[in-house]
């Protein structure tokens, strides 16, 4: 038997070599889109030659303007990221370093992870990688939060069984003995009762984290329950505030209890107008967006649940204050001279028991409170 001998396969046409190469570039353009950190790749004279999605929003600029524009004009004075960059072009290898100072954008210190690495078949060319730190601390902080609630929770039961039963009974004494007092000794005993129905109502509202029952789910517009949240502002105390609005009309429903999500966002707005003062040109901006690729795995679930859905309160007040901004969710942290500081504990307390996570970003200027939640199903 003679061997088959396989004919020659005919080469691609050209054009059909032209498309699987369009697709190819097509394919790895997808994958850096899909990347959240952001990439660059540099020129020799250091001008950006292109730039993904995650660079735009790390930049706060659009392809089209960063594509072309120089790095010393983008970064702060005296950035280290360049002389990394003039690094990797001497030695012809690659640099990683972690927690970087990039300098003060417009939105705040910057601290990231840099790899710095050179272009293949370029003469100077190098790519840049840049991972905010801040991806890790958010996720820090969320735990934080989450077990800052359920401390909350548990000294709210304490407090209601411990102290609202002496109360009662300290204030029933008051009254008893007030008929048999005279004028001063009476405004005493007013006073005692005061303060203790003061405390109560602290109470009250410390009950409302030992609330353990299951939220009642419905389907939910988020921006039905906004636009009530605006109303009610410019009716009272946002009415010298301009509010603006940014929202995705084809934004998917959410399952929440719509009593708890109006409460979170009234303490959101209000705490706004509240830094905002009586500063002129005060601004309050409400926006939503869909963002897919977050996902967080909550403790006792088998598979992480996605978080695409965005929601932001944002200010441009005075911003929040060093000292207080990494405990900013916890109990009883204010800077008000009348404040509790129950407002963003509870707002932490609801999101968590929705299965979201806020974060706070303050710059002097610009506040911006991030909510992240799940879709309705």
């Amino acid at each position: 038997m003679s061997a088959k001998t396989e004919k020659p396969r005919k080469p691609s046409p050209p054009l059909v070599g032209a498309a699987l190469k369009v697709f190819a570039q097509d394919k790895r353009s997808c994958i850096l889109e899909a990347l959240p950190n952001a990439i660059l790749s540099i020129h020799p004279d250091n001008r950006i030659a292109d730039a993904n999605g995650a660079a735009e929003a790390f930049f706060e600029m659009g392809k089209p303007s960063l594509i072309g524009a120089s790095l010393e004009r983008l970064l702060p004075f005296g950035s280290c990221l360049l002389t990394q960059i003039a690094q990797v072009r001497e030695r012809g290898a690659a640099i990683n370093e972690y927690k970087v100072e990039l300098g003060r954008f417009s939105a705040g210190d910057r601290r990231v992870d840099v790899h710095c690495a050179p272009l293949p078949h370029s003469d100077g060319g190098v790519l840049v990688v840049l991972q905010e730190r801040t991806i890790a601390d958010k996720i820090d902080r969320q735990l934080t939060h989450r077990g800052a609630a359920r401390s909350v929770s548990a000294l709210a039961a304490m407090l209601a069984h411990e102290i609202k039963n002496p109360l009662s009974g300290i204030r029933g004494a008051a009254q008893l003995l007030e008929p048999a007092l005279g004028d001063e000794d009476r405004a005493l005993t007013r006073l005692i009762c005061e303060e203790t129905d003061r405390i109560v109502r602290l109470v009250d509202r410390m009950e409302i984290f030992s609330d353990q029952r299951p939220l009642k789910r419905e389907k939910i517009n988020i921006h039905s329950v906004l636009d009530h949240v605006k109303q009610v502002a410019r009716s009272g105390f946002g009415r010298h505030i301009r509010f603006v609005e940014d929202y995705d009309p084809s934004l998917p429903a959410l399952a929440g209890d719509r009593d708890q999500l109006v409460q979170v966002f009234l303490n959101l707005v209000k705490n706004a107008a509240e830094a905002i003062g009586d500063a002129p040109k005060g601004e309050i901006k409400l926006s939503t967006a869909f963002r897919p690729g977050v996902s967080l795995r909550a403790l006792g679930q088998a598979r992480p649940v996605g978080l695409p859905l965005e929601f932001r309160v944002r200010d441009n007040g005075p911003g929040v204050s060093e000292e207080i901004a990494a405990n900013l969710f916890d109990p009883f942290v204010t800077t008000k001279a009348s404040g509790t500081g129950l407002g963003l504990a509870l707002v932490a307390k609801i999101v968590n028991d929705h299965g979201g996570v806020i974060e706070c970003e303050s710059h002097p200027g610009k506040t911006c409170f991030r909510i992240l939640m799940p879709m309705y199903r």
